[in-house]
């Protein structure tokens, strides 16, 4: 058989095409995302091996391109049973674990970057209530991993960079949508839904789990899956693609609920990152932004108003949560890991050192050695919420050394 430079992605058991199926290269690198026929973009054989995957499904390597259909097998995995609301406990607080990949690139320079977060929502189950919580995703503890090159050949690594380019903050989830109404009563179906340009939304229901994929360019009414970034498109930032993927399991009834919303990703590419932001370089100079991410739900839980209005005003501290990686998530590629392991070797004492000069640095200093008992105590003061800043540490502490443990409890069983 001849080589091809394309393939198809479809699902193993329905034999159905995959839309915004992903692609990385050895490096980790996003090629790019399969088309509404699941149809990969032109694929060099620089490029091999190529990683396909697409969320809710195990990944698959591919070696060589000699096939035209590649299959993945759907990744079956049990999430904690939601409690249904009640009158007391009517808001949805929702922990997530997040992966993104993203670029910034100029036509001299290269930002990558690799980041891990630990993130909530809070989404009221009622429309009508006063109180709105948050649908975009609320970092409680983040991990970052940038690689900078330039066209003079530096390549450096740090944890930090002066320029936030990410899209991830801003793609959330969806109070509730109603389901498409040619899938409503079925218990197997397909639709796509054609937008002004291209098709706009590709349905894929399968018993009690459906999945949504949404090109976000393809007309103006898909713009309400995303409705945190809508002004954006209003300050005429230059999109190139813009396509969500939403996965959705236990679903009765006909609407789509956040409580029964799995996992969703996006890919995102622009030119600019919006005007008030930061410049970058030069001020004429074009500066283009990537962004692939994969959210995935931890744990969900129905809570009453006074419990959400406690989550709400708690100031986190970056080292206050650690990061537990989700059980379906991918293994990390070699190359990523290379690029964590160089980020996490740097001695930054070693740099304060070199450069204790520059008064940003003593003021860094000044200002953790400063921390005083005063500063203590109105920590105390903010946090008293109802109940003692110490009981509400203690069982905070306490159940998030239950949750780890039985989540990696779960994770050594599976691997058995």
């Amino acid at each position: 058989m001849g080589q091809n430079n394309h393939f198809i992605v479809a699902d193993s058991i329905s034999r159905l095409p995959l839309p915004n199926a992903s692609l990385f290269d050895q490096k980790g690198n996003l090629l790019g995302i399969c088309n509404s026929n699941g149809k990969t973009p032109y694929i060099s054989t620089s490029n091999l091996p190529v990683t396909v995957r697409y969320m809710g499904f195990k990944e698959k390597e591919i070696a060589n391109l000699n096939q035209d259909t590649v299959f993945l097998q759907e990744n079956y995995f049990e999430l904690p049973e939601v409690v249904v609301a009640t009158r007391q406990k009517s808001i949805l607080h929702m922990l997530a674990y997040v992966r993104e990949y993203s670029s910034l690139t100029t036509y001299t320079d290269t930002i990558f970057l690799f980041r891990e977060k630990m993130v909530d929502f809070m989404v009221p189950h009622d429309r009508k209530m006063k109180y709105r919580g948050w649908t975009k995703p609320r970092i409680l503890s983040s991990k970052s991993y940038y690689h900078f090159r330039n066209s003079k050949g530096l390549d450096s690594v740090s944890d930090e960079c002066d320029h936030h380019f990410s899209w991830s903050d801003w793609i959330g989830v969806n109070p509730q949508m109603q389901i498409n109404r040619k899938l409503k009563g079925t218990e197997i179906g397909t639709d796509t839904l054609k937008g002004k340009y291209s098709h706009s939304e590709i349905w894929n229901k399968n018993k009690d789990k459906i999945i949504v994929d949404i090109n976000v360019l393809a007309d103006s009414t898909t713009r309400r899956w995303v409705p945190d970034i809508g002004g954006y498109f209003k300050d005429n930032i230059d999109f190139e693609n813009f396509k969500v993927h939403f996965s959705y399991d236990n679903v009765t009834g006909d609407l789509l609920l956040p409580n029964d919303l799995t996992n969703y990703s996006f890919n995102i590419e622009s030119v600019g990152r919006g005007h008030s932001l930061f410049r970058f370089n030069r001020q004429d100079e074009d500066y283009f932004v990537s962004t692939y991410a994969e959210v995935y739900f931890l744990d969900k839980e129905f809570i009453s108003l006074k419990e959400a209005k406690k989550w709400e005003k708690h100031d986190f501290n970056s080292d206050e949560i650690e990061i537990y990686e989700a059980y379906e998530a991918p293994e990390l590629q070699p190359h990523i890991l290379s690029l964590m392991e160089r980020v996490e070797n740097i001695d930054k004492q070693q740099i304060i050192l070199s450069r204790k000069d520059d008064p940003r640095f003593r003021y860094e200093r000044r200002r953790i050695n400063n921390f005083s008992l005063g500063n203590r105590i109105l920590n105390m003061v903010k946090g008293m919420t109802g109940i003692s800043y110490y009981k509400y540490n203690k069982k905070r502490k306490k159940d998030w050394k239950e949750f780890r443990d039985k989540w990696n409890e779960k994770r050594n069983s599976d691997k058995k």
